[in-house]
């Protein structure tokens, strides 16, 4: 039996926060949380056999082109499961079965999620076009 239940919904907001701290993504505020996973164009989350959420991911966009995949997160203890890739393909399915065709699917890629997000196709965008953000206190 598969100790590993994926479950198509975002996790809770007290689990969503965890994760990221855990995971070593940046942590966020309940502020910023509770909006964050109500607001997903698709998201899944893995729950272990013990009940504790352990791995996520989220897809948000405008539904019609534009898709952007985030929040993806492991737990460390359950890292090197095949955990991370369970979550990709389903956010990636879920795409090519609901967006219209032609859908933009991107991703900022940290390095620990590189090889992963390679091995489902997704190639680095420079020299064409580099991801940007908006730099704090701007």
């Amino acid at each position: 039996m598969d100790e590993y239940t994926l479950i198509e919904s975002a996790p809770d907001v007290t689990d969503y926060l965890h994760l990221r701290r855990a995971s070593g993504l940046t942590p966020k505020s309940l502020e910023q949380a509770r909006p964050a996973v109500a607001g997903g164009w698709a998201a899944c989350h893995v729950r272990h056999s013990s009940g504790r959420t352990v791995a996520m991911g989220r897809v948000i966009g405008d539904g019609g082109w534009y898709f952007h995949i985030v929040d993806m997160a492991v737990l460390p203890d359950h890292q090197r499961r095949g955990l991370g890739d369970r979550v990709l393909s389903h956010l990636l399915d879920v795409i090519r079965r609901d967006a219209p065709p032609g859908a933009y699917v991107s991703l900022m890629a940290d390095p620990p999620g590189r090889r992963l997000y390679e091995r489902h196709g997704f190639v680095e965008s420079a020299p064409h076009s580099v991801g940007m953000v908006l730099a704090p206190g701007t």
